[in-house]
């Protein structure tokens, strides 16, 4: 009889990219701000002490059967609690009430792996992943399991060689950088496979990076010397459960709106508000950053207009 080891996905494989990948969007889209004021306000990186309990999050489906986002948050907090066949069903009700987002997908193809205890890679999670890369082929927890999934068919060169890809396209300091490398590292060890040349050889991109398409005038502002988290501080936020670091996104996407308050006209800052909302799964929020965005810029209409698209922000 094969052992728990044989049946189950190794632990290696299992980084708990939920919540990881919007926590680091919505603190790049913080960090996108500019800052005019000589001592910005520092950001508050403790546990969330007023995150709602999961009886508030039930509640809150109960009393929104049709929102997508009240779902996932559930679903975080069942994965919290290792509660992952009630995980599953949470994020399924997600993707059948926004079909379109990628991020629900990768997370629920990640719950289906935690759900299921005799196969590492059931083919439900499988399907997950391919949607969300059918819808964002840059999604990072997709990618890294579709290469789990190499790996586990002995195809270790392509699982490596994916992963490497990945980590030329991950930000330093995201939350699944560190066990990324360790992932690659420990393959590379295991199939005898030289990585740690190829790992040195990747250049990461910047932190935060102007949004693209900008097109059309204005040109979106560059992004240099703008208070924010740093790598480290986005380091240890990632050690906080799903539910905390949802609790500290939401915080810093609203600190991100407060800013742009008092600082209309940065056109980049509205983008990335835009697309921290998105990433929260927040559309109707996201749309009326646009709105605003376009009411404070209308001389910028044209560059929104194509950031808003897309990011698929609704009404645009």
């Amino acid at each position: 009889m094969a052992g728990e080891s044989e049946i189950q996905t190794p632990k290696w494989a299992l980084p708990a990219f939920l919540g990881a990948a919007a926590l680091l969007i919505v603190a790049l889209g913080y960090a996108a701000m500019r800052d005019r004021s000589p001592a910005p306000e520092p950001i508050n990186m403790s546990a969330g002490a007023d995150a709602p309990t999961l009886e508030e999050l039930q509640a809150a489906t109960r009393a929104k059967p049709d929102d997508p986002e009240a779902w996932a948050r559930l679903a975080t907090a069942y994965y919290e609690r290792e509660q992952y066949a009630d995980g599953v069903t949470a994020l399924e009700r997600a993707t059948t009430l926004a079909p379109d987002r990628s991020n629900l997908w990768s997370l629920l193809g990640e719950m289906r792996i935690y759900a299921d205890g005799r196969d590492p890679m059931p083919a439900a999670a499988v399907t997950a992943f391919e949607k969300a890369l059918a819808l964002d082929p840059k999604d990072p927890s997709a990618r890294y399991f579709m290469a789990v999934r190499k790996d586990l068919a002995k195809d270790h060169k392509g699982a490596i060689d994916d992963w490497l890809a990945l980590l030329a396209d991950t930000p330093p300091g995201a939350p699944w950088e560190a066990d990324l490398r360790r992932t690659i590292e420990q393959v590379g060890q295991r199939e005898n496979i030289p990585v740690a040349t190829r790992i040195a050889a990747i250049r990461q991109p910047a932190p935060v990076s102007a949004p693209p398409h900008a097109t059309a005038a204005p040109t979106l502002p560059t992004q240099s010397g703008i208070p924010g988290p740093n790598a480290e501080q986005v380091r240890e936020a990632s050690k906080l459960s799903p539910t905390d670091q949802d609790a500290m996104a939401r915080g810093m996407v609203g600190n991100l709106e407060n800013r742009l308050r008092g600082d209309p006209k940065n056109v980049g800052g509205w983008v990335m508000l835009m697309r921290s909302r998105m990433t929260l799964n927040e559309p109707d929020k996201a749309a009326k950053a646009y709105r605003d965005a376009v009411a404070a810029n209308p001389e910028a209409k044209a560059t929104l207009q194509g950031e808003a698209r897309t990011l698929r922000v609704p009404g645009v």
